[in-house]
């Protein structure tokens, strides 16, 4: 008996020991993966805050912010207004102060029906500012602002761009290295081809830098009385009527202007004309014909000549 319960307080002492040795050892593995993990996560939260300046929206990167991005402004408004030429100078010099120029001018002042169309080009940053001002000056009465998001285009352009000067750069080194008269041709052939390439690529890409950098308004000031009907297409009878009596007019007074441009030249050629051959029919129908009515021969039915009757000798008188 005491054997056993010897062995027994033995067992109980190794486990006790051996699970005392187990949680040590837990304890130093967490706490050392503790001490390891939080460096990490002060890493990550960095790493995140930098991540959400550099994208704000958490979306992407920096190039999808809309002030980096390239897009088109255009706009087509129309103001009436009281004084047509006092509007147009105000709006050029809204235009010329926000640092944008007039692109076009087109006016027409017959007092109250009076209209002029501007075409003005402005930063895209003081576009919406000088639309609300020109719609100030009057009465607006249609407004129409269209976008294009162009930034794929650019960023196409610039890896175009990129790889064409570097094919150009690559060409010229193999011109340098030209060991013969037909190389060199080629070569010449191959860079002037690349160079047109590239500077096609970089014509459109400074087109599209234009075009983003100054937006386009088309502005049209209208007189108190200018008319802004627009025609629209019609069908039916009544249309058709009006349409061909409009085509009948229009060319008898074509035939009009062709004949009075005619009429001078009948009178002064054509009378004279006219009178000479009635002359010369008068003149042919009192001339006999030669041979007179003795020499005229007798034709018989057959086509042929009859010759005439020999004479009948003269009756004699009684012894």
């Amino acid at each position: 008996m005491g054997g056993r319960r010897l062995r027994g307080v033995a067992l109980v002492a190794v486990g006790l020991a051996a699970a005392l040795a187990v949680g040590a050892c837990s304890a130093g593995g967490d706490s050392g993966s503790n001490d390891a993990a939080a460096p990490a996560a002060e890493g990550g939260g960095d790493a995140g805050a930098e991540r959400d300046q550099a994208a704000p929206g958490g979306t992407g990167g920096a190039d999808l912010r809309v002030d980096q991005r390239s897009i088109i402004y255009t706009g087509t408004m129309q103001v009436r207004v009281d004084d047509v030429d006092t509007a147009a100078r105000e709006a050029t010099t809204a235009v010329t102060a926000a640092g944008g120029f007039v692109g076009g001018d087109r006016r027409s002042s017959e007092s109250a029906d009076a209209r002029a169309v501007l075409t003005l080009r402005v930063p895209a940053d003081r576009f919406a500012g000088v639309i609300d001002q020109l719609a100030g000056f009057g009465r607006q009465e249609r407004r129409e602002i269209r976008t294009e998001d162009v930034t794929e285009q650019v960023v196409d352009l610039d890896a175009r761009i990129a790889t064409q000067r570097a094919r150009v750069e690559s060409a010229r080194k193999l011109l340098a290295q030209a060991s013969s008269v037909d190389q060199l041709v080629a070569l010449e052939n191959e860079v002037g081809t690349r160079q047109a390439d590239l500077a096609a690529l970089e014509a459109r890409k400074r087109r599209l830098a234009d075009l983003t950098a100054l937006s386009t308004i088309t502005v049209t000031f209208l007189g108190r009385d200018a008319s802004t009907a627009e025609e629209e297409a019609d069908l039916g009878f009544l249309t058709g009527l009006g349409g061909g009596w409009t085509v009948f007019l229009t060319s008898v007074r074509v035939l009009l202007t062709v004949l009075g441009a005619v009429l001078p030249f009948a009178v002064v050629i054509g009378v004279p004309l006219w009178l000479l051959l009635r002359w010369r029919r008068r003149r042919a129908r009192r001339t006999p014909p030669p041979g007179g009515p003795a020499g005229v021969a007798t034709v018989g039915p057959t086509g042929g000549p009859v010759s005439a009757p020999p004479p009948v000798p003269a009756a004699r008188s009684g012894p």
